[in-house]
């Protein structure tokens, strides 16, 4: 029992009319996943033919039994007295042994038919989150009071795009779903499919806003390739499997955070751009924390932070500053200053007063050749003229 293919060209030739029947499928659109087609009796004949187009798989099937199946476009010969092919074409032999085994009760005791499946993707299926869905932006990252590290910042957001899919087991999808309708479209999964391919994108998009992806929120749309790699390698859509449908790709259109978010974004773009740049303030925190000299001096500042971060951003700076030694506070304006040592009380000043005995230092300077303080016009310690 199996399909023989025809030669090419024998359609239009004499050999034609010594078909009994021609089964084919043309009116099969992207709309329609599975659909049946038969002879006038229920019956078919040896030497039926039977074309198969591109794109479609054939299957065989009598009495709730897989007689045979092919995924070769082209014209065959039905034959009962010859051995099955079985998948001849793209989908290999390893389906084999799934026709061999399959069974479908409940079907009427003389029952034959092609089942023709689309085994193309099916393109633009739209999906939207019907509520606003968390996702972890590294674009705006925060200080983590307990360990002094960075994390994103946690918002809510409204997806919406396109995705594709294609049914890549036949056999599977008539066992789990179809079994012996007539037709199957995809509006009849529109239902279900919907609330799994969510359930699918939230798991993609809890993997891309981890540590090791860290996509910035904004970025998602363009990042097509990613997305669909993340999907097949942790095989988020397994429930969608199981039916012999597979997701192939995800095409995000527009991403926008939800009004509490959005809030929370610019109040944090706005407060970090008042100082400097967003990504100096970011690239300071990062490297402060893990910088022993320079901690205190990369935390400065950082003080604009805490209106976007809920005060996250002074426990980081108080810990810097609690673990420098105390001899290494930091004193913006020090920096560049010499010192002068007072002539009353001997006390180290910057100014031109002593900050300890009120002395004035205008007059007190430092002789070039022995480094003595002088304050007259001829060094006495050595006699250089002090100019």
């Amino acid at each position: 029992m199996g399909l023989i293919k025809s030669a090419v060209g024998a359609i239009g030739s004499t050999l034609g009319d010594q078909w009994e029947d021609l089964i084919k499928c043309e009116d099969m659109d992207e709309n329609t996943l599975m659909m049946k087609k038969t002879t006038k009796s229920g019956q078919i004949s040896k030497g039926s033919r039977i074309i198969v187009a591109p794109g479609q798989v054939a299957v065989v099937y009598d009495s709730g039994t897989i007689l045979d199946a092919t995924a070769e476009e082209g014209t065959y010969n039905f034959d009962q007295s010859t051995s099955p092919t079985f998948f001849a074409g793209q989908f290999g032999a390893v389906f084999k042994e799934m026709w061999q085994r399959f069974t479908y009760n409940g079907t009427p005791a003389k029952e034959q038919a092609v089942f023709y499946f689309n085994v193309k993707e099916i393109l633009d299926n739209k999906f939207g989150t019907g509520t606003p869905i968390p996702y972890q932006d590294w674009s705006h990252a925060i200080p983590n009071q307990m360990t002094g590290s960075l994390m994103p910042l946690g918002v809510k957001v409204r997806c919406y795009g396109k995705y594709t899919f294609k049914i890549f087991d036949p056999a599977l999808f008539m066992r789990m779903y179809a079994g012996t309708a007539d037709v199957v479209t995809k509006d009849v999964l529109s239902d279900q499919m919907n609330s799994e391919v969510m359930a699918t994108f939230q798991n993609v998009l809890n993997e891309l806003g981890n540590s090791e992806h860290k996509i910035p929120l904004l970025e998602l749309p363009s990042n097509t390739d990613e997305i669909k790699q993340v999907m097949d390698s942790k095989v988020f859509d397994e429930p969608i499997r199981n039916r012999g449908i597979k997701l192939v790709g995800f095409a995000i259109e527009s991403v926008t955070p939800d009004e509490e978010s959005d809030k929370k974004i610019k109040e944090y773009e706005h407060n970090a751009n008042s100082m400097m740049q967003q990504g100096r303030v970011l690239d300071v925190m990062d490297k402060a924390a893990s910088n022993e000299n320079g901690a205190a001096n990369g935390f400065v500042g950082l003080g604009v932070m805490n209106m976007a971060t809920g005060g996250m951003t002074g426990g980081v700076m108080q810990n810097a500053f609690n673990n420098q030694p105390q001899q290494q506070q930091y004193d913006p304006y020090q920096k560049n200053q010499t010192t002068t040592k007072c002539p009353n009380c001997g006390a180290e000043v910057t100014g031109k007063f002593c900050s300890e005995c009120g002395t004035a230092l205008n007059q007190v300077k430092k002789c070039p050749n022995c480094g003595a303080e002088v304050t007259g016009k001829f060094c006495s310690e050595c006699g250089t003229e002090i100019k």
